[in-house]
Formats: structure tokens, sequence, C-alpha cells
């Protein structure tokens, strides 16, 4: 390990690094923490605004789709998005991917009803998928081995802030304007990430690119557009179903197994098309690889393990524990203050005891962790305790997900760095998708068991109950509150399953030592 460090700190070292030529790492470091926090304010900011949108536009059936819309399209994009980065370079990959996120801000501004706003905001989603992969790639890129836990806890502290300032800047906008200005606050802030990127961000001339980098001088890239549309078709349909089951129609029901069929045939079209194609945009080295599949599943079990905080954790803190909106949102909000900063540590780790090691610290950790909220908890406690657990689990996954994200970017060449990062990427987003719709169900029907229809709702949902709880219905609070705080626990149990799971997947798949080149940034 530490021969593969030294290879890719000495080569990295002369001016800036050979990968970014003569760009300025400052002024394009800028530009990607800008970028990140276009998509990192997205969702906080969008949040605090609906009920003003729907108040204006109507259609409160279909509110949700201004965040599944965009989650979809940003998702099935991360790949593609990724081997378009490999095959014509970061640079104009990002640009693209700015301008149509600024783009479908300005649509979402002037949009005169849900549905175009929903429409719009898939426009948004396809430039939000070059921006998530593309920046991970370039940070990469521009910093050696030993100096990438800097930038990435520059980007994981723009995630932190943003997870405490996006309800603020909605909360402003939307009390002291207008709704449409949540949207048109991002041209301000995209155009200056354009400006720095066009103008500082240089990329090296390239004799090939794609699978190994063999493509000859002067030979003109070839684009899998067959495999690009099967990937957003399938991963549209899955997700679809993953977000709408259980939620618009019933899982067995007619739109849910239609879906589900339909992303299977799906999966079985896409890997036909991809093993027949001289450029896949999902090529079989990132499953036949070792060290890649093996970060690619524990990455897609930190997505199902991200659910339980994330989505349950506010619910709980305002059913359970009675506190408002705002309180609940500052107690998940301490978990992104210890990830960066663990993040940023992270290297005095993984230079001594390796990549893999490290994760498993990490993970290793956040299981004791997760099964502390359940087994440790008391009812109904204080506000201060699950902060805490917060707290220490975004420490425990600082020290996790960075040493397998720039792991994976030190195992392949510059030509491969951009398809090995998406695919991290992508399967955390559908790990967090399955998360979702998992953990919903269970939540569901625990709740179910235990309240049935006795709250005076029409089922034992949680957002029923949540409701009945906000109500204050006589008689019933307290038994409500309790069937919230075991179906949250039952939760994190799963959540605590998903950590089980990661941490098998590394030591049983992933290998001791990972495979780092020499010099990970000419590939």
């Amino acid at each position: 390990m530490s021969g593969g460090h030294t290879g890719a700190r000495d080569a990295a070292r002369k001016t800036g690094s050979t990968a970014s030529g003569t760009t300025r790492r400052g002024a394009v470091a800028a530009a990607l923490m800008l970028g990140m926090a276009l998509a990192a304010l997205d969702g906080t900011v969008v949040s605090t605004a609906v009920p003003q949108i729907v108040g204006e536009l109507g259609d409160f059936a279909l509110f949700s789709w201004l965040f599944s819309g965009y989650l979809l399209a940003a998702t099935v994009t991360i790949p593609v998005y990724g081997k378009l980065a490999d095959t014509f370079g970061r640079k104009p990959v990002l640009i693209t991917g700015i301008v149509v996120f600024l783009a479908g801000s300005l649509l979402c501004a002037a949009a005169w009803s849900m549905t175009s706003l929903i429409a719009f905001r898939v426009v948004q989603g396809l430039g939000g998928g070059a921006l998530q992969g593309t920046v991970q790639t370039i940070a990469a890129d521009l910093y050696p081995l030993d100096q990438r836990p800097r930038i990435q806890a520059k980007l994981s502290t723009v995630w932190a802030v943003s997870a405490v300032a996006g309800p603020v800047i909605g909360g402003l906008l939307t009390a002291y304007t207008d709704w449409r200005w949540i949207f048109l606050i991002n041209l301000p802030v995209g155009a200056l990430a354009l400006w720095l990127v066009a103008r500082h961000l240089r990329e090296p001339s390239r004799t090939g690119a794609g699978t190994g980098g063999a493509r000859a001088r002067g030979s003109r890239p070839r684009l899998d557009w067959p495999g690009a549309l099967a990937v957003f078709v399938t991963g549209s349909l899955l997700l679809t179903a993953l977000v709408q089951g259980g939620t618009a129609w019933p899982w067995l029901s007619a739109p849910s197994l239609t879906l589900l069929a339909c992303s299977a045939a799906g999966v079985a079209a896409t890997v036909l098309i991809e093993r027949r194609a001289t450029e896949p945009v999902l090529p079989g080295w990132v499953w036949r690889r070792r060290t890649i599949a093996a970060v690619n599943l524990a990455m897609g079990a930190l997505g199902l393990l991200m659910v339980a905080p994330t989505v349950f954790l506010p619910t709980y803190a305002q059913s359970v524990l009675g506190l408002g909106p705002i309180a609940a949102g500052f107690v998940l909000s301490v978990m992104t203050l210890s990830w960066p900063v663990s993040a940023a540590y992270a290297n005095r780790l993984y230079t001594r005891i390796g990549f893999r090691n490290t994760a498993i610290t990490g993970i290793g950790a956040a299981l004791l962790i997760v099964l502390a909220f359940p087994l440790l908890l008391p009812y109904p406690g204080r506000a201060w305790q699950p902060a805490l657990v917060m707290l220490l689990l975004g420490a425990a996954l600082g020290i996790f997900q960075l040493p397998l994200i720039v792991g994976v970017q030190s195992t392949v060449p510059w030509a491969e760095r951009g398809t090995a990062t998406a695919s991290v990427l992508f399967c955390r987003q559908v790990g967090q998708s399955v998360g979702a719709a998992l953990f919903g169900a269970l939540a569901n029907s625990v709740l179910a068991s235990r309240v049935g229809g006795g709250s005076g709702d029409k089922g034992g949902d949680l957002d029923s109950v949540a409701r009945s709880l906000a109500d204050g219905r006589p008689g019933a609070v307290e038994h409500l509150r309790q069937a919230v705080d075991t179906a949250v626990d039952y939760v994190f149990l799963g959540a605590a399953g998903a950590a089980a799971l990661a941490l098998l997947v590394l030591v049983l798949l992933a290998p001791r030592k990972f495979p780092v080149l020499t010099d990970a940034h000419d590939g």
C-alpha cells in the first residue's frame, strides 16, 4: 500500500497534477464546491416551499413528484455521465450539467402548473446527475492520493452546510419574496461555477479513452446510445416502482407488479446490449473487478442504512420527542457536522492500515452506533440523546465512505475513473431508493399491527399517525407516540442489518490491499 501511495504522491506533485495540466486547483475546487452546493441545496430549499407552491399551483396529490422526478432523473443519468466524462472529458460534461441544471431552474421559476413544474424538475435532475458524478471525478483528477481527503472533506462540508442552511434560505425566500426565487437563486451560483470551470479547468490531451484507454489517436469516440437509453429506461422503471410502491398504490397491485416485471426485462435487455457494445455505458469490468464490485455492494448497503436517519429520524423527533420541524432538522443535521471532520482525517488511517481496514473500522463502529438507537435510547428520551447518536454515526460513516470512494478512484486509470466513480454513486442511490421502499413498508407494517384503524384515520401508516399526533387528538397521543417509537426502532434494526451486510461484503469480498496504480492520474 505504501509503495502505491508514494508513487501517486510523487507523480502528482508536479505543478498541480498531470491530469489537470495548467489547472488552477484552488479556483476549480471552488467551482466544484459551488456545483455541489447546487445539488445539495436543491432538496432542502424546495421542501420548505411546498405549502406555497401547492397553494398557488394546486394538485397537492402530485407534489411528491417534485422530489421523485428530480431523484429519478439524477440517479439514472449518473452512469451515463460517468461514461461521457471518460469518453469526451470531464470539462464538457460538467459544463453541460451546470447549463442544463440552470435551464431547469429557470423553467421551474416560470412554471404555470404543478405538472409543468414537475416536468421542469426532471430537467433539473438531468443536470444534477452530471453534477454529482463529475464533481467527484474531477476532485480525484486534481489531487494526489494523500491530498484527496481534503477536497472530499470540503465537498462533504458543502452537504453539511446545505443541510442546515437550506431550510433557512428556503424559509426566508418564501416568507419575504416568492417561492419562484428558490429556483432563481441557483442562477448566480451556477453562473459563477460555470465561469470558474470554463476559465480555469484544463484537461490533458489524450490518445485514448474508454475501457483500457486503447482508442487510437485521431479516432472518433463511440458512444453507446442504445446502452445509455436502456440504462435510463430500466432505471426509471425500477426507481418509479420503488418510490411509488406502497404510496401511490399497494405493493401487490397491478401497477407495482407491472413496473417490477418491466424493470426485470429492462435489466436483461441492458445486459445483452452492453455485452455487444464496443464502449458500453456500464462495462462489465465494474462488476468483474473484485475491488470495484465489493465497493459497489458496500455503497448500496450504505444507501439502505442512510434511509433510517434521513427519512425516519425527523418523524421520530417530531412525533415521539415533540420537537418542531426546525429542531427536528437540527437533530439530524449534527450527523453532517461530524461526517466531513472524520473524512478529513481518514487518510491518517488508510495510509497505515489500508482502505479496506479503514472502511471496516468505520462500518463496524456504525453498526454498533445504529444498534444503540433501538436498544439503548429510553422512551421518550431527550433530544440530545438521538443527536449524540447522529453525531457519532456521522463520524463513523465519514471513515467508511471516503476510503472506499478514494480507493476505487485510485485503482483505475484516468480513462476509467468517471465510470468507476459513477458506478459507486449509482449503487448508493439505488440502495437508498430500495431502503426507502423496504423500511417504509416495515414501519407501516409495525404501525398497522399496533394501531390499525384505532387512530381515527383510514389506516395505521406512518403519515396518518404523524398527522394524528400533530392534531393532538385526545386519548390517542401517548398510544400513537409509543407506536411510532416502536416502528422507528424496527427501522433502525433494519439499518443495522444493512451495516452488517456492508461489513460482510468488505470482509469477504474486498481485497486486503486495493490495487492502487503507481500513477493513478495519467492512466
